[in-house]
């Protein structure tokens, strides 16, 4: 579950101003830091929609100016927002290095690294640079409340993904031996001039994909690449099924924890919370 340390609840006490903007940036349970978020998320959203419109040529051209000084107005707010994270928390060391704050520092530093880098034959290098600001799309997981329960039923359902994958890769690698075989070593068809060159071929094709720059001309060939493309239409379900199967258990036991929060009275936790989604005491 990509969690933020510093969301935890119950970390930080009291009613100092601290507190609540603490109160305000990292939890959604009052009015103003519902408002937060949601403008937040707008902010994220405007920022990366300036990132993929500045990547036009023909807006480039004619916005470039605006683009360059709304990418610094959204940095200097996603800085300020930045530093005031570290200063509210109490562990400053634990959020500075979890997912999301490793991802906010990221999502800032490009921008700055202009200043630092000139000269024309850098300009490549600087559009690798400001494409990093794409990451800021990866903030909007923080504030979306059903992310913990699609991440949990993720992680359960990873094995099983996992001894799928091995399989279809097993089947793929015995398949595209078998058109080596006939199409490369037999028919000296050159797209099949390799194992591994026969095995990209079984990978596509299982897949569904078919670029098409690679067909067997040989009969057995076809026979074989229409055995694997129907493989490829009844696995396609599989890994769909298994993590819906696991997102159904999640929610049902979510309704099925009847755990009540003392302080609060509120019902319907995660089965793995440990402390109450409402007012932050322990369960």
């Amino acid at each position: 579950m990509l969690e933020d340390p510093s969301d935890r609840a119950g970390e930080h006490q009291g009613s100092s101003l601290r507190d609540k903007l603490w109160r305000t940036i990292f939890l959604s349970d009052t009015i103003v830091g519902k408002k937060f978020d949601v403008l937040l998320l707008w902010m994220i959203g405007a920022s990366v929609l300036v990132v993929m419109c500045e990547s036009v040529p023909s807006y480039s051209a004619r916005f470039g100016r605006l683009f360059t000084n709304l990418e610094w107005g959204f940095t200097v707010l996603f800085t300020i927002e930045y530093l005031v994270r570290i200063w509210v928390v109490r562990e400053k060391k634990k959020y500075i290095f979890s997912f999301f704050g490793i991802i906010d520092l990221i999502s800032i530093i490009p921008t700055y690294l202009t200043l630092l880098i000139a000269g024309t034959h850098y300009l490549l290098v600087l559009r690798v640079l400001r494409l990093l600001r794409i990451f800021r799309v990866l903030k909007m997981a923080r504030h979306m409340q059903e992310s913990n329960l699609l991440m949990n039923a993720l992680r359960s359902s990873w094995t099983k993904i996992t001894v799928f994958i091995f399989f279809v890769l097993a089947v793929t690698m015995i398949l595209g031996t078998m058109m080596y075989i006939v199409e490369g070593l037999i028919a000296k068809n050159p797209g099949f001039n390799s194992v591994p060159q026969s095995i990209y071929w079984g990978i596509v094709t299982i897949s569904t994909v078919g670029y098409g720059d690679v067909t067997p001309v040989t009969m057995v060939g076809k026979l074989l690449a229409t055995v694997i493309i129907l493989i490829g239409y009844g696995i396609l379900a599989v890994p769909t099924g298994i993590v819906t199967a696991e997102l159904g258990m999640a929610m049902a036991e979510i309704k099925m924890d009847t755990r009540e929060c003392k302080e609060c009275g509120l019902e319907g936790h995660d089965p793995k919370a440990v402390f109450c989604k409402s007012c932050g005491t322990k369960l």
